[in-house]
């Protein structure tokens, strides 16, 4: 039976990351890295595809919760005859790729399953697994195949059978039993074993001792938190780049076709994520990612992608796995990203906001750093008025999406204001005329005057939830009545049970077969237009809405389906949290100037 997507906790390292479900598998792990092919595969299949499993054998409820603000995960499994507790996490702060699994009987005595099942290549490979002895001479399991080692270590080795790895034992009351896995290159020695208990306690330090510098105050603060803890995860410790989701091919419609590979570092999702960042205080994590979007970009102008791998290399081919059925028959399963060829013009402006904010908050633009954004906003003064495929990425008709418009206004206002307010060097008059006919074209063609909305792009009267984030990004104040009629306009075009879609599928404009469910970052975007606009009470109950849709760890999908109530899409999702931080901040912004905070 597939687990809900809900069910899986995240771990990781800043470098890689797990999904374990409730009741103690590991289904879905890439090694070494975000982006690597996946050794526990069976998210996307069944258990032959690869999955390590640490659980009860008899019924058991399980609660969960994460150690202080880390990704150490306990689970407390409650059987008919005794409790256990499992810890599992990604240790931080080394330059090792280990999954740590702690079982500790509690109270009575628990029998336990253990099965290891590790697969390369997504499942498809099976790899050579012999007993070996590490340089102490204890006893170890290691499996190889091509560049890959991983070698499982504990107080108990399963027994092969099958192709499996298993073993069943009792825990009782006061006894622990240590498990861990490790990846290295097959060139490698076989890597000694971890000193697991100041692992776990230096990963709680480090996390909760960032979680704790954050800024924000509010009634959301614990969401907060969680969501920038998520955002912190998912930036590359050792690169700089942001990925977008530790998973691929979770998908927006269950059963269909609208699955893709988000384990990739989009600029936009990036710079948004530094927006989120920032506004909690945190000024330095800029400087990683900044540093990984000049290696990334570097070169000609004209070569700029919308995405990168997680270490800047740019070829990203997609390609379909027809060897994984599909989360609950959702085919195909996809890895890597057509969509990296595309045109979106938005992805500048996105960049241009998240370093001008950086440089008002004290982050001190290198030669190197403000030489690439001339370079990149020159190029756009070029090809400036040209089509796209807009925000949403869509495999239709390149168009002039309003939004995309609107952002590439946002990456030449930004540019004058680096020259202008910052002191530094471009050709700003050119930018500022730009600059201004284009505000100008926006607001004649992408604006319906007979409804009083702007429109998704410049040949429909339709919406886009991406209509919202014009007053975000500085365009026109949120006060203004072109900016409260399209407020008006997407609520009543596009909500669907209380959440926002992202547009009308049945307009065509994607190019895809099928429906979607509701986008959660247009949600929040929604809450934070709310409470731009005045609409503070109408803010606070969208916000608690999408807060009780995340799982019991706080944490939140792509999209949310009303219908079967469960959380749909990559998991989780950055764009999902970001958007969280954005509307709490803005919530609390707007209860300030109300004079009720």
């Amino acid at each position: 039976m597939t687990t809900p997507i809900h069910e899986y906790a995240l771990l990781g390292d800043t470098e890689r990351a797990a999904l374990v479900s409730r009741h103690g598998a590991v289904d879905w792990l890439c090694l070494p890295r975000f982006d690597s092919p996946a050794c526990f595969a069976s998210l996307l299949g069944t258990d032959d595809h690869g999955r390590w499993f640490l659980g009860p054998v008899e019924e058991a409820t399980a609660t969960r919760s994460y150690r202080e603000h880390s990704f150490v995960l306990d689970t407390v499994h409650e059987t008919a005859t005794g409790r256990v507790r499992v810890t599992d996490l990604m240790p931080f702060g080394d330059d090792r790729a280990d999954l740590v699994r702690i079982v500790e009987g509690l109270d009575g005595e628990v029998e336990m399953d253990h099965e290891w099942v590790v697969r390369t290549g997504y499942g498809a490979v099976l790899p050579w697994v012999s007993r070996v002895e590490d340089e102490t001479g204890t006893e170890v399991i290691r499996a190889i195949a091509g560049p890959d080692m991983f070698v499982l270590r504990g107080d108990r080795l399963p027994e092969p059978e099958d192709h499996h790895h298993r073993d069943r034992f009792t825990v009782k009351a006061g006894e622990r039993y240590d498990f861990s896995m490790t990846w290295v290159p097959s060139w490698s020695e076989v890597p000694g074993a971890l000193d697991i208990d100041s692992r776990l306690e230096d990963t709680v330090r480090h996390f909760d001792d960032w979680a704790d510098r954050h800024e924000h105050q509010g009634r959301y603060r614990e969401a907060v938190t969680r969501s920038l803890l998520v955002l912190r995860l998912l930036t590359d410790e050792l690169r700089g780049g942001i990925v977008a989701a530790p998973t691929t091919s979770l998908p927006e419609d269950i059963g269909g076709s609208r699955n893709w590979d988000y384990r990739y570092c989009w600029l936009r999702d990036a710079s948004l994520t530094l927006e989120a960042l920032l506004g909690c205080g945190y000024v330095e994590e800029t400087k990683l990612w900044r540093n990984w979007l000049v290696r990334a970009v570097a070169g000609d102008p004209a070569d700029l992608q919308i995405m990168y791998a997680v270490d800047g290399a740019r070829e990203l081919p997609e390609r379909e796995l027809d060897h994984l059925p599909g989360y609950e028959g959702s085919r195909p399963v996809r890895v890597g990203n057509g969509a990296v060829g595309q045109k979106q013009s938005d992805v500048l402006g996105e960049v241009m906001i998240a370093l001008d904010r950086a440089r008002k908050l004290g982050v001190e633009e290198s030669d190197e750093s403000w030489a690439v954004q001339k370079a990149l906003v020159d190029d756009l003064a070029d090809h400036w008025d040209q089509t796209d495929h807009g925000l949403w990425e869509v495999r239709g008709e390149a168009r002039h999406f309003t939004h995309s418009r609107v952002m590439v206004w946002a990456a030449f206002d930004r540019a004058v204001k680096g020259v202008e307010e910052d002191g530094h060097d471009g050709d700003v008059e050119r930018w500022r005329e730009l600059r201004d006919t284009v505000h100008a074209e926006v607001c004649e063609r992408g604006y319906d005057a007979e409804r009083g909305t702007f429109t998704q792009h410049y040949d429909t009267r339709e919406v886009d939830a991406a209509l919202l984030l014009l007053p975000t990004v500085g365009f026109l104040p949120a006060d203004d009545e072109r900016v409260k009629g399209t407020v008006k306009a997407v609520e009543e075009d596009l909500m669907k049970d209380g959440f926002l879609v992202r547009y009308r599928t049945s307009s065509g404009v994607d190019g895809l077969d099928g429906e979607e469910n509701p986008f959660l970052a247009c949600s929040f975007w929604l809450a934070e237009s709310y409470a731009r606009v005045g609409r503070i009470d109408d803010a606070h109950a969208l916000m608690d809405r999408l807060l009780g849709v995340a799982n019991d760890l706080g944490l939140l999908s792509e999209e949310y389906d009303p219908s079967t109530q469960r959380l749909v899409g990559n998991f989780p999702q950055a764009f999902s949290h970001l958007a969280l931080v954005q509307a709490a901040d803005a919530i609390v912004e707007a209860e300030r100037a109300a004079g009720r905070g």
